[in-house]
């Protein structure tokens, strides 16, 4: 049972320790703002090139870019899904549940 609760322990470590670089990256992707700050739209594509591919993914398609903002909310519900998976198996095996 102990081994039970030192796999959910470290699954958690892993977990919110990556939650913080995952909402950043894709924060950064989804972003409508180039690197200078500068909000890119269809008609200033001024600095909107290459060097920012989340720009251009918020202009081809801003419903993606939303979508791809989901997803640490995403991330952080698996992790929740473990823990609870993991405690319900270390409580079935005292037979409290």
């Amino acid at each position: 049972m102990i081994n039970v609760f030192i796999t959910i322990f470290i699954a958690v470590i892993i977990g919110v320790s990556l939650i913080g670089p995952i909402a950043e990256q894709t924060m950064g992707a989804a972003s409508s703002t180039n690197s200078s700050g500068s909000t890119c739209t269809s008609y200033t594509q001024g600095g909107c090139g290459t060097a920012n591919q989340g720009a251009q993914l918020y202009i081809a398609s801003s419903w993606g870019a939303t979508i791809l903002k989901m997803v640490p909310g995403f991330f952080v519900l698996i992790i929740l899904g473990v823990v609870v998976a993991g405690l319900y198996s270390v409580f079935r095996q005292a037979g409290i549940v």
